[in-house]
This record gives structure tokens, C-alpha cells and sequence, in this order.
């Protein structure tokens, strides 16, 4: 038997699996209130708002995936705003910018979780608004165990909120003084701002039209006025040191909704597995599973250097791709066709040799070479030094390092429903607190590109293309896998690593989570200021001093992380015969699952 931190859990009735102990305790009470996986998810995310506010927030992002019982296939939920109207590559360049910084306000796109968490919750829920919100509006009024690295993260970042933010110390300097870790931390302006939310939506008469009436109220009513009064002054400091204005007004909230597709799916592995569009960074995950298709993984050690070796450079291969093809499809004609092919992967499984690769090395499409050729060009300026991704003005370095920000939940219920979501955006270092509102803005369009001509490029109207990547499978018994992490560009790795360990070699959900991890940071970052690290391959040392050694002997650039650093990894799944299981992650010591 493999090793493991904790049991996998298992029961008939419900599982609840997230980053925080708190949020899937509330999650298995709304099933426990005759609720679905989507109660139970939105309540989730609502809760994981107010106890991870240095991961996450209201005025953030959220793609999720939704798999009703008897439903063949989960639905995509797109809660990723689109930039706004005067977010234009010429504004931006007459800002002195060449790329968009990590932080302030011309990094902001339009808040898109709250409506996807809104439309989850009218479509396939059965519990009220109230009842879904009243657990982090509790949380919010009443306080909760301040988690240590959010302590830590205030705390560094104290200076910045008194001196350039003045708006967020109210929120995150209470009296004036940093919190302590494990000391109650309230937020009293966000519990008020949801409760008046819900008052007002319950003017309405009925369920579904209170939910109508949040939405109409967040992005026509008293939350977007005040999103739109602080920015038509606001001129604050960002991740590159310099003051700027943003772009984001009430006009491009009340223009947006969030919206509903199918998911990506591919046979692969003997599995059926299903992700996000290419908005998203989700197909790279089925794209390295294609690469990695007539690879004998299930005879290799998966802790050994040719399994780890093998996935890292199918990773390597798919990101390339990512950055040179994806983007918006409602702007660009993205090849996901070809690059979903197992004719395609097999050729790019024949560029994988025995050695580590240092190049970045993109797909070859006739008629797309020029996209190839831009990111080869935009990678060869952002190489960073070995120690790691370099950052824009010292004393602003910590409103440049976000690539972990990020929560997941996973829930299954006891009628067949299963949910995967993974909420970010709108951290307490991205932006300035909204006064009144008691929270920043997201940081999403860092992730465009200030050139002209690509899938990526900044354009009002357009979704960044973003890192979150929640999945969902079906297994080769019928079981329904839900499953995901944060991580940035690191999700679909850790993702990667789980599913085929999962698939291949027998370990359960616990045995998948908890078994060493590894990633590569040689891909384009997602984030401020986007470098590449040629080579590198970050592992726990778990995986034991051979194997490193041997990728050393490969070629890759190790480096060899603290013990238990790597991922956040949940999951959930419902076998057909309704036995549900779940697991999370002990690293951080933060993530649970619960159920019975």
C-alpha cells in the first residue's frame, strides 16, 4: 500500500473537498440541508472568500464545471471577465507599459465569479440565496481563525496599504495593527455589503428571481456605483512602481453576464476526461495526456526519473503550445482541433528524447507560423536567472509574486451531481479595497499580451487567457472524477501527475494527492512580470535522492523544494453504484475533505 496522510474518505451521501477546512465543513452542511453539489459549492466559494482573502475574493474570477445526475457530459461555467472597453493595447502603451503589471487597476478585468456562482446556483441548486450566503456573511461579521500566511501577508505588506493603498488599511490593518495569525479576523464592511445584498434581492418574490435580483444588483446596482466611484479618481501605485488610473466602469459591468459552454472532452487513457476551453490553460492537460498516450507509464516507477521525466517533457511541449495558440475563441480561430489530435501528439511525442529539453519548442501549424514565431520571441526577452522569476521594482516585489493565488473546491452529492471550481482573483495584494465594499479587484489582465495580432492579445471585450483549470473525468468503470487545484501554471502539472498515478497505477484519491510532486517552470509564466526558466524542473524531495540525481544526469535544471510545497490538490468522485470518495491535500495544512 502506498503511503498516505489520511484516510481516503468514503460514504454514500455527500463529499466536500477544498483548501480550507472551514469552507467543506460549510459545504457538507448545505448538503446536509437537503442541498446540491452546486448549494454546496457556491457556499463553498463564498466562505473560501472570506477565510482565504490572500487567495482569493469576491470581485475575482471562477471557471467551473457542472455535471448534473444523468447528464452525459458537465457543463463549462464561465465566471472570467472580459477587459473592459477602454483597455486598449494603445492606452496601455501610452501608459509607458509593455506589459500589464501584476497589480492595480489597469490590471482589473470585470468581476465574473460572483454571476457564475449565480447561475450555478439558479440552474442546478435547490436552497435559497440567504441560506447559501449566510455561513460567509457569519464568517465575515463574527471573524474566523486568521490563517498564518495571511498574517504573513499583511504584514509585508502593511507599508504599501498605509502609505499608497489607504483603502485597504481599514480592512487589513484593524486599529491600525497587523493581525495575528489565529486571532479572530472580521471584515465587517464585506459582511455588511453581502447582507445588503440578499436584503435587497429578497424584494423579489420567489427563488429564482432573487437570484436574478443579486445579479441585477451587483453589476447594475449599489456594487458596481461603487466600483465605478473609487476608479473614476483612483490613481494608485502598481506592481512596476509607477501611479496609473484604471479603465473599468460601471458601463462595462452592467454589459456583462456570465455564460454557459459545452467542455472540452477526449478518450484518452482509457478515461473520458473533460476541461475548459482555451481561455483557459485546461487543454493542456488533455494535450499532454495525448502526448503521453503510447508511453508504457503504467510499467514505470511513478516516482521514478523516466515516469517524471516523460510527463515533464510532454508539459514542456502542450505549454509551448498554450502560449503561442490559445486565447479567446470568441476573437481568435483557435486550433484545437489539431492540437487536440492524436495524430499531432504523436508526432510531438517523437520530439521527446531521453534528455531534459531546453527550448521552448511550439507546434508547427501551416498558416500559424507567425504565432510561433512571436512566442519564441517573447520567451527569448523573459528568460529569468535560475534563482527564480525576476520582478519589477524591489520594493514592490510583493505585488508581483501571485502565481499560487488561487482556491479549489470539489464536491459530489448523493443524487449523482458533481461540481469542480476553482475561484481567484481579487486578492488583498492585487488591488486597493473598494471603499465600502471591503475588497480589491482582480489582477486577471496581467495574463494579456501587449502585442498586436495574437489569441492573447489585449482587447476590450476579450477573457484573458486565464490559469484556472478546474477538471472533471469519467473514469474506465463509469466512476465521475471531479478534481483540481491552485497553482497557476503549475494546476494542469500537479493535475497531471494525480490523474496518472490515479489511472496507471492503482493509487486512490489520497494515494494520488499525497504521492511526491514535481513541475516545470521552463513554460511563459502567466504572471508579472512573465519569465521563463529553460530547463527547470521543481520536485519534492520525496520522490528520493536516486531519482533526482538521474534527472540531474538527464539535464534538468532541479531544484529541490521544501518537503510537502508542492500543490493543493482536492478531489471527488461517485462510483456508479453511488459509493462516493474524496480526498484533499495535507500540504499547507490547511485543505480538507469532508463527507459521509
Amino acid at each position: 500500500m502506498t503511503f498516505t496522510t489520511r484516510p481516503e474518505l468514503q460514504g454514500t451521501y455527500g463529499m466536500t473537498a477544498s483548501t480550507h477546512w472551514i469552507a467543506s465543513a460549510v459545504g457538507m452542511k448545505l448538503l446536509e440541508a437537503g442541498g446540491t453539489a452546486s448549494d454546496a459549492a457556491v457556499g463553498m466559494a463564498f466562505v473560501l472568500n472570506v477565510v482565504e482573502p490572500h487567495l482569493n475574493g469576491p470581485l475575482g474570477d471562477m471557471p467551473a464545471l457542472v455535471w448534473p445526475a444523468g447528464a452525459e457530459a458537465p457543463t463549462v461555467y464561465c465566471g472570467q471577465g472580459t477587459a473592459p472597453a477602454g483597455a486598449t493595447i494603445a492606452h496601455y502603451r501610452a501608459e509607458g507599459l509593455e506589459i500589464v503589471p501584476g497589480s492595480g487597476l489597469l490590471a482589473t478585468v470585470v468581476p465574473g465569479a460572483f454571476d457564475a456562482l449565480m447561475l450555478m446556483l439558479r440552474d442546478h441548486g435547490r436552497l435559497s440565496l440567504r441560506e447559501v450566503m449566510e455561513p460567509a456573511i457569519h464568517y465575515a461579521a463574527h471573524g474566523h481563525p486568521l490563517l498564518a500566511r495571511v498574517a504573513a501577508e499583511i504584514d509585508q505588506l502593511a507599508p504599501v496599504f498605509r502609505d499608497e493603498w489607504p483603502s485597504s488599511a481599514p480592512v487589513w490593518l484593524p486599529g491600525g495593527s497587523v493581525p495575528q495569525a489565529g486571532e479572530l479576523f472580521r471584515n465587517p464592511d464585506l459582511a455588511a455589503y453581502w447582507t445588503r445584498l440578499v436584503d435587497e434581492a429578497e424584494a423579489a418574490e420567489g427563488r429564482e428571481a432573487q437570484i436574478e435580483a443579486a445579479r441585477r444588483t451587483f453589476y447594475e446596482g449599489f456594487v458596481a456605483e461603487a466600483i465605478d466611484d473609487y476608479l473614476r479618481e483612483a490613481c494608485v501605485i502598481d506592481a512596476t512602481g509607477g501611479h496609473r488610473k484604471g479603465v473599468l466602469t460601471g458601463q462595462d459591468m452592467a454589459a456583462w453576464r456570465a455564460s454557459t459552454e459545452d467542455a472540452l472532452a477526449a478518450d484518452t487513457h482509457g478515461a473520458r476526461v473533460f476541461k475548459c476551453g482555451p481561455w483557459t490553460q485546461g487543454p493542456v492537460l488533455i494535450q499532454a495526456l495525448r502526448i503521453l498516450e503510447d508511453v508504457p507509464l503504467g510499467e514505470m516507477d511513478p516516482d521514478g526519473d523516466a515516469f517524471v521525466h516523460h510527463v515533464v517533457e510532454a508539459l514542456k511541449l502542450a505549454f509551448a503550445d498554450r502560449e503561442a495558440y490559445y486565447g479567446d475563441p470568441d476573437f481568435a480561430e483557435i486550433p484545437l482541433e489539431t492540437l487536440l489530435s492524436s495524430k499531432y501528439a504523436q508526432a510531438r511525442l517523437a520530439q521527446i528524447g531521453e534528455e531534459a529539453s531546453l527550448d521552448q519548442r511550439p507546434g508547427a501549424l501551416p498558416g500559424l507560423e507567425h504565432l510561433a514565431q512571436a512566442f519564441l520571441e517573447r520567451a527569448a526577452r523573459t528568460v529569468a536567472p535560475d534563482a527564480g522569476i525576476g520582478t519589477g521594482e524591489p520594493t514592490m516585489a510583493h505585488l508581483t509574486n501571485q502565481d499560487r493565488d488561487t482556491v479549489h473546491i470539489d464536491v459530489v452529492d448523493r443524487w449523482g451531481n458533481a461540481v469542480s471550481a476553482t475561484p481567484s482573483g481579487g486578492w488583498l495584494k492585487s488591488n486597493p479595497v473598494i471603499p465600502g465594499l471591503g475588497v480589491p479587484l482582480n489582477s486577471r489582465a496581467q495574463m494579456f499580451w501587449l502585442d498586436e495580432g495574437l489569441p492573447s492579445s489585449l482587447a476590450p471585450g476579450r477573457r484573458p487567457r486565464t490559469t484556472l483549470s478546474p477538471s472533471m473525468a469519467r473514469m474506465p468503470d463509469g466512476t465521475r472524477l471531479a478534481f483540481g487545484t491552485p497553482g497557476g501554471d503549475q494546476q494542469d502539472q500537479w493535475q497531471l501527475a494525480f490523474l496518472l498515478r490515479h489511472l496507471h497505477h492503482g493509487h486512490n484519491l489520497q494515494e494520488a494527492i499525497d504521492a511526491p510532486l514535481f513541475h516545470t517552470a521552463h513554460l511563459q509564466a502567466s504572471f508579472f512580470p512573465r519569465g521563463t526558466r529553460p530547463g527547470h524542473l521543481a520536485i519534492e524531495p520525496a520522490i528520493g535522492d536516486e531519482t533526482i540525481a538521474r534527472l540531474r544526469a538527464r539535464g534538468h535544471r532541479v531544484e529541490v523544494t521544501a518537503p510537502w510545497a508542492a500543490g493543493r490538490l482536492s478531489a471527488a468522485s461517485r462510483r456508479p453504484d453511488g459509493l462516493l470518495r474524496a480526498a484533499a491535500t495535507p500540504r499547507l495544512m490547511q485543505a480538507y475533505a469532508v463527507g459521509r
